[in-house]
């Protein structure tokens, strides 16, 4: 019996990033490519279509270029094996975009996966595909998504989140995280692996969304008790920094102050002051050519062993990666 081919569509809805669709198109056509010559040409794995959302061949998008694409996702009459989805900007009260909700509806329940790429994750809440599911999105979107689609839960940590047959894929470069671990699904780590190598990017990338946006975000900063306190944490912040000494700054009993903090943040003191010291750590490591154990000191992280547990519990990534990543100044003989 003949294998038919896996058709991969891209759907690309107005305002997308080019590199959510053009990322996961260079994996899957890599893997066609390498299956090809390793099993024959006419080994039938992979076939990529990009396809728009709507009718209409042209399609804008948020990268200084239009996008002319050939059809659309209703004149797809074949099956589709998967479904990835980039941008969201759909005009609301439109015919056209309400039977693209409704195809939608009717058709993921069929498709193996369906996938969304960084805002994406918008278009399969309000389709109803993600009710009580996990689900991830740009680090920047976590609060707006959380209060808009409350029954989701959403997790901005993760590159990509698989539940069920669908899949959600963080910022903009977390599409090729997803693409490659769905061929590493359906052809192994080594097809994966090789892919990676030709696209000069990480299999699996190390660390999390986390590393590349705030552990405090800024309604945190925001609390009326950690812009009274921020200038004195930040003179006293290689010292032991108990509830009870910064009540006591604050003017108030240690089980009050606990209270009305975790109530303003939604962190204990602790957590704050653990993950504030993590961020001046970053700072050091990213603007500064400070060794390791004197950062950890200066940040109040109690040492090397000690920062360490802490920036792999907040980033999934040691300080010594870290500082290698996202190094901003050259190193001092």
């Amino acid at each position: 019996m003949t294998q038919q081919r896996k058709l991969v569509v891209i759907a690309v809805l107005p305002g997308s990033r080019l590199l959510t669709m053009a990322g996961p198109a260079d994996v899957f056509s890599f893997a066609q490519s390498m299956l090809g010559a390793q099993k024959g040409p006419h080994y039938q794995s992979y076939e990529v279509l990009i396809a728009g959302a709507v009718p209409g061949n042209r399609i804008p998008m948020n990268s200084a270029a239009d996008l002319l694409v050939t059809t659309s996702l209703p004149d797809i009459k074949r099956p589709i094996d998967t479904l990835i989805i980039t941008g969201h900007n759909l005009p609301e009260d439109d015919a056209d975009t309400a039977r693209f909700y409704r195809w939608l509806q009717r058709k993921a329940p069929g498709i193996r996966r369906v996938a969304a790429v960084c805002v994406a994750t918008y278009v399969l809440a309000k389709a109803g595909l993600l009710r009580n599911k996990r689900a991830t999105t740009h680090w920047e979107r976590y609060d707006h998504f959380q209060q808009t689609f409350p029954d989701i839960k959403v997790d901005t940590t993760p590159f990509y989140i698989k539940d069920g047959n669908i899949y959600t894929a963080g910022g903009v470069t977390s599409g090729l995280d997803l693409s490659l671990a769905m061929v590493e699904e359906d052809y192994g780590r080594d097809l994966a692996l090789q892919i990676a190598r030709k696209l000069v990017i990480h299999l699996k990338r190390p660390g999390n969304q986390k590393q590349f946006g705030s552990l405090l975000p800024e309604y945190e900063l925001n609390s009326k008790l950690v812009l009274l306190l921020r200038p004195w944490i930040m003179e006293h912040i290689a010292e032991d920094l108990p509830v009870e000494r910064l009540a006591a700054e604050a003017h108030m009993s240690a089980r009050n102050f606990a209270r009305v903090f975790l109530k303003e943040t939604g962190f204990t003191p602790a957590k704050f002051i653990e993950k504030l010291r993590v961020e001046l750590a970053r700072n050091y490591l990213e603007n500064s050519s400070l060794g390791l154990e004197e950062i950890a000191l200066r940040c109040g992280l109690g040492g090397l062993v000690s920062m360490r547990r802490t920036f792999l519990r907040h980033l999934e990534m040691s300080p010594g990666t870290y500082r290698s990543t996202f190094r901003t100044v050259l190193p001092t003989d």
